[in-house]
């Protein structure tokens, strides 16, 4: 049969590369590239299933399946078998060869890739002049997309339809909207040039089994990868190509966006998230599928010069040979070449024709890990040294990479960057020529790439999939919710249709859900399955004892068998503080105040127990006014109220009244000693700080002094000078200071700084501010002798007299005597005779 050169050129959804495959397999053998090895592995699957498994070939730089008597093979692009005659030879994604970075082996396939008997290339009609131009007589075949693809404009994340794809160009922007879908509609897969095909594959499966309905992938998915997608959603309008970023062509806006609609199935496209809408000359382009044709095609030279390194090197750079071909970029095996050759070590071992080819073909090992530094060039050199020296590459080189890389802890990241290891190890294992037991190690890679690529599919599945939400979101609408089956377990977990929504607290539904779609929708399907439960647990909790209910004096809630319910807040007394639910599930205003009434119930036992004596004495109040306008006090000053001029000319009849219920009528305040115990004190502090809105402190029980600061808002308190006195202690220290100096002055206790918990300097200002009269010590002058003056408390009794002299003799007009408090001798004046 004369051979032929043929090429079928249009828009995606063509069905271009099923005619390939059906024309290869209409042949006795072929060969087909792929721009990736995710497709060579797809496609390769698919004629296995058509021509079994002993009769189809893989070839791709990490992976090399190739039985004896392989008859059709699919490889990627850069590893088709050229020095193998086959009646079919076939290249998809032709117009690649624009691509500076991976063009030049594109064109060159166009140039010398032939079938014996047909030679078919795949791709965009964008190449279809410079087609004709290299290859002249080759007959096009110009296709026609089977379905429409239309703009639908901007579309928000949270509203996009149902079985979308949404793409972007970073890895760390795919990571970024993939959480973003978790959070808004339940889960996504994900897709990335990076991962491996096992973990595509897992990934595509994920989302093609309808478990997720949304897909976030890098614009790998516009290379062919056949999804049932409807939508197609730009995240980005630039992409950073190598050296710079730069925006899309409206021809690569259209081979990502043609991923929507399947065989006679329409499909869509527009932009979402942050990304600008595009402009009506690049929507009537796609929709259109007209572009502007593609201006040149990179190449390099495939004839090489390997009679020493420079000179390969050379070869490498020769200007093409025709109009329309251009020099592409430096690419990264020429660079490493050019820096090994700088190296002195292989500047001494690289000559000759086979040694210079053995360095050009380890300089073409890919560098998927992508350092950034010359640890790919190092590792190169080790490598072409091994081969040139020994003949073989160490078993102990594969071994150490191979244990390396075979852990599985980590996150997503680390995984990934375990596979681009592995996959370096894997396309120096498929070179057989390079080790004595290459079919091992190739085994043994393969054994360890499926481990990560697993690990990372499941990290991938637990981090951007909520299976829970997913499945409710298809089934709770109008016409479904009253079939959702739904339960509550013994413990509190909720079930709908068997997922976990979460577990009621007391009457609040915890979910693990915060914010977003998700959140109302599984507290929607809640409320449903506790439609009886909370009824239920309102009954209960009536009918619960007080001793199931808990008051936390620290923070306020209160608890039923450990599960808060809700707090106290400010009333209108310090002892009639009000309740505040927290967020229940309540069907409706009556629900919640039977658990307010009951609470609040709760509340005032708690209070009548805890401050008994109060409560008593207040029920107790008489028909005596003063003695009901002092008990109404305190009780409204919650245990503790300020001492009136009028309070201290009660009888003393009243106050034992007043004593014998607990109660003490001190100078500065009005309380019950009682109270001044650790429990009833936090209580009241407790009571205190809530009735004014205040945050939550206590002092230390065994404390009677602190620095006023620390102790100003809290109620027991006494400001003397610049402490805080407890009032019990203040109160009784007033009073026994008082019996002293009842008659006459006293020189004041030794003990006045230790008893009352203060600096000795702070003595003075304390007493004046408790209202003692006292005259501080003083230190004799340089011409007296004699111990100094100790510090004096004076007897108001004895200052009066001794201001006002006996009748008798105010008409003799005799000098009275003065008090000599700074007398060494004025201690003497206490003394009593015996």
């Amino acid at each position: 049969m004369p051979s032929t050169i043929r090429a079928a050129l249009g828009p995606t959804n063509t069905g271009k590369t099923h005619y390939a495959l059906t024309r290869m397999m209409a042949h006795s053998s072929g060969i087909i590239g792929f721009p990736l090895r995710l497709l060579a592995r797809e496609n390769y699957e698919r004629l296995v299933k058509a021509k079994g498994e002993r009769s189809v070939a893989l070839i791709t730089g990490e992976e090399k399946i190739i039985p004896p008597g392989a008859k059709w093979f699919s490889c990627t692009v850069e590893a088709m078998p050229l020095d193998r005659k086959a009646e079919f030879v076939a290249v998809d994604e032709i117009q690649l060869a624009a691509d500076p970075d991976r063009g030049h082996i594109f064109t060159d396939r166009i140039l010398n890739a032939r079938g014996t008997v047909e030679t078919l290339f795949l791709g965009a009609e964008t190449i279809r002049p410079l087609l004709q131009r290299l290859i002249p007589g080759i007959e096009i075949d110009i296709r026609n997309r089977l379905s429409n693809l239309s703009n639908t404009g901007p579309t928000k994340l949270s509203r996009l339809p149902p079985r979308s794809a949404i793409v972007a160009f970073s890895m760390a922007e795919v990571y970024a909207l993939a959480e973003v879908i978790r959070r808004r509609r339940g889960g996504c897969a994900v897709i990335m040039g990076q991962l491996s095909p096992r973990t595509r594959n897992a990934q595509v499966e994920l989302y093609q089994n309808r478990e997720v309905d949304y897909l976030v992938a890098t614009d790998a998915i516009g290379m062919g990868l056949n999804m049932d997608v409807d939508h197609v959603a730009l995240a980005q309008l630039s992409k950073f190509d190598g050296t710079s970023p730069r925006p899309l062509f409206p021809q690569e806006i259209a081979q990502i966006a043609g991923r929507a609609g399947r065989g006679m199935k329409d499909g869509s496209f527009g932009t979402t998230a942050d990304c600008p809408p595009m402009s009506g000359a690049t929507v009537e382009a796609i929709e259109q599928h007209r572009f502007d044709p593609l201006q040149r095609l990179y190449w390099r030279n495939s004839q090489l010069d390997f009679t020493n390194p420079r000179a390969l090197l050379a070869s490498l750079t020769v200007a093409p040979p025709t109009r329309g071909l251009t020099a592409g970029r430096v690419a990264s095996d020429v660079i490493t070449l050019e820096n090994l050759i700088l190296d002195p070590d292989i500047q001494a071992v690289a000559k000759g024709r086979r040694a210079t080819s053995l360095l050009w073909e380890v300089c073409q090992i890919p560098d998927f890990r992508k350092l950034g530094d010359d640890s790919h060039t190092r590792l190169c050199g080790r490598l072409f040294l091994h081969i040139l020296k020994d003949g073989t590459i160490p078993a102990q080189w594969f071994e150490s990479h191979i244990r390396g890389f075979s852990r599985t802890d980590g996150d997503i990241d680390t995984l990934m960057h375990r596979l681009t290891g592995v996959r370096v190890c894997s396309y120096v294992a498929a070179r057989g020529e390079w080790s004595r037991h290459s079919t091992i190690w190739q085994e043994r890679t393969r054994e360890v790439e499926d481990l990560l690529s697993d690990a990372l599919h499941e990290r991938l599945t637990a981090r951007f999939v909520d299976r829970r939400a997913t499945t409710l979101l298809r089934r709770f609408d109008a016409e479904t919710d009253q079939n959702l089956l739904s339960a509550v377990t013994a413990d509190g977990h909720v079930i709908v249709e068997g997922h976990n929504i979460g577990k009621i607290e007391g009457f609040t539904l915890q979910t693990d859900v915060t914010h977003g779609p998700d959140q109302e929708l599984i507290l929607r399907a809640g409320r449903k399955a506790l439609l009886q439960e909370i009824p239920r647990r309102i009954k209960l909790l009536q009918n619960t004892p007080d001793q199931e209910l808990n008051l936390d004096i620290t923070s306020g809630v209160i608890s039923w068998n450990g599960k808060p319910l809700g707090k106290l807040i400010s009333g209108p007394a310090i002892l009639d503080p009000k309740i505040k639910l927290f967020a229940g599930e309540f069907a409706d205003s009556n629900q919640k105040l039977l658990v307010e009434q009951r609470l609040q119930h709760f509340i005032t036992s708690f209070l009548r127990n805890e401050l008994n004596l109060l409560f008593k004495a207040n029920r107790a109040a008489t028909d005596t006014p003063v003695l009901r306008g002092i008990l109404h006090r305190l009780f409204e000053d919650g245990a503790i109220t300020p001492t009136l001029p009028s309070d201290h000319k009660i009888s003393s009849r009243d106050r034992k009244y007043l004593h014998k219920m607990g109660i003490m009528i001190g100078r500065f305040f009005i309380f019950l000693p009682a109270f001044f115990r650790e429990r009833p004190l936090n209580i009241l502090t407790f009571l205190n700080h809530v009735h004014r809105n205040q945050p939550i402190s206590f002092t230390p029980a065994s404390r009677i002094s602190l620095p006023w600061e620390t102790v100003s808002k809290m109620p027991g308190w006494l400001k003397a000078g610049g402490y805080g006195l407890r009032i019990d202690i203040a109160e009784k220290f007033i009073r026994e200071m008082s019996s002293l100096t009842h008659k006459r002055h006293h020189v004041a206790p030794n003990n006045i700084a230790s008893r009352l918990g203060i600096k000795n300097t702070a003595i003075s200002s304390t007493l004046s501010s408790l209202g003692i009269a006292h005259h501080p010590p003083a230190v004799l002058k340089p011409n007296l002798f004699g111990p100094p003056s100790p510090l004096m408390l004076l007897s108001h009794q004895q200052t009066r007299s001794s201001r006002r002299p006996p009748q008798a003799l105010q008409n003799k007009r005799k000098p009275s005597r003065k008090n000599h408090f700074d007398s060494p001798f004025a201690a003497l004046a206490t003394l009593t005779i015996k």
